[in-house]
């Protein structure tokens, strides 16, 4: 199991979703952040904060590498994908654990 976290222009989001949604991947948390990127020789304070959106995407081995295709494929060319190893996930509802609670 895998937790994908992108981070992506705002007006990416829906061909994002979109591009998730053809790879059979329809849950995702999105939050909107903000980044400062290439700070060489610049105060934070000095720099401007960009407002992007961040997805979270939790998903079983076998959709890795679709999930990251799709990202890439929709997010345009700002942005950074992260993968994270995810040790247990568990749904609150139902009380499943591990991939069936994907």
């Amino acid at each position: 199991m895998r937790m994908i976290q992108a981070i992506v222009a705002p007006e990416r989001l829906n061909d994002v979703a979109a591009c998730l949604a053809d790879a059979e991947i329809h849950r995702m948390t999105v939050s909107e952040v903000h980044g400062v990127s290439d700070l060489a020789g610049v105060a934070f304070s000095e720099a401007s904060p960009e407002p992007m959106v961040r997805l979270e995407v939790g998903v079983n081995e076998g959709f890795v590498e679709a999930a990251i295709r799709a990202i890439e494929q929709g997010g345009g060319d700002r942005g950074r994908i992260f993968t994270f190893a995810l040790h247990d996930v568990i749904r609150i509802r139902t009380g499943e654990t591990g991939p069936e609670a994907i």
